[in-house]
């Protein structure tokens, strides 16, 4: 079944632990930390001293998204957090991306590649076998709550098809403007993990939108 992420950065700020909790008893299955520094991306949110104190549910996965300009001089200071499950770092970010996935998984984390809205699939073709997760961007990212990009959709179908040719257990998320109106086209083109901002946290009841998106 479709996993969902809620992601933190549409959430209350200043009642983090409330909306966490709040998100996990609703049925929410990992929580999505989008983590941006204002150069790789235009908007800045919190860091690893934030994302150390959250209170993590039981069962629930964390899953740090870093939109950091060259991640490789922060990395260490994400790898430290005990809560973090998995850490994704953007293709376009680093000259070094193998060697960043191979870091993470050797400090006992679940690595991911990210791919922006005009980042050719091509680009990911020799770290695939080095990551547990592949996140497609389906709006450029920065910002919550934009609209989907339904030019970028075909891309899920066609990293799935890379995926299964190679036999490999990669999960794959999608980010962006995912709702249950086109949840239901990712999850056939291969969406395994759909990260929900404004669809979970900009609705009243976080319970039933959890369940739309899953029964999409």
């Amino acid at each position: 079944m479709l996993k969902v992420a809620p992601s933190l950065l549409s959430a209350d700020c200043a009642n983090f632990g409330a909306e966490i909790e709040a998100v996990a008893q609703a049925g929410a299955d990992w929580l999505h930390l989008d983590v941006m520094d204002g150069v790789f991306v235009p908007n800045i949110t919190f860091g690893p001293p934030v994302i150390a104190g959250l209170p993590k549910p039981e069962g629930m996965d964390f899953d740090a998204h870093l939109m950091v300009h060259q991640p490789e001089r922060v990395i260490q200071s994400f790898l430290d957090i005990e809560a973090l499950d998995w850490i994704s770092i953007h293709v376009e970010s680093t000259i070094h991306l193998q060697r960043l996935l191979t870091q993470i998984r050797e400090a006992g984390k679940r690595p991911g590649v990210v791919l922006n809205p005009s980042t050719p699939v091509e680009t990911i073709e020799w770290v695939l076998d080095d990551v547990d997760l592949v996140l497609v961007m389906t709006v450029n990212p920065g910002f919550s709550g934009q609209s989907f990009l339904p030019s970028v959709a075909p891309k899920v179908e066609r990293i799935k098809k890379m995926i299964t040719k190679r036999g490999l257990e990669v999960t794959l998320q999608v980010d962006g403007g995912v709702s249950p109106t086109n949840a239901r086209s990712l999850v056939d083109a291969g969406m395994d993990v759909c990260v929900a901002g404004s669809a979970v946290y900009g609705q009243t009841d976080y319970k039933a939108a959890i369940r739309a998106l899953k029964e999409a």
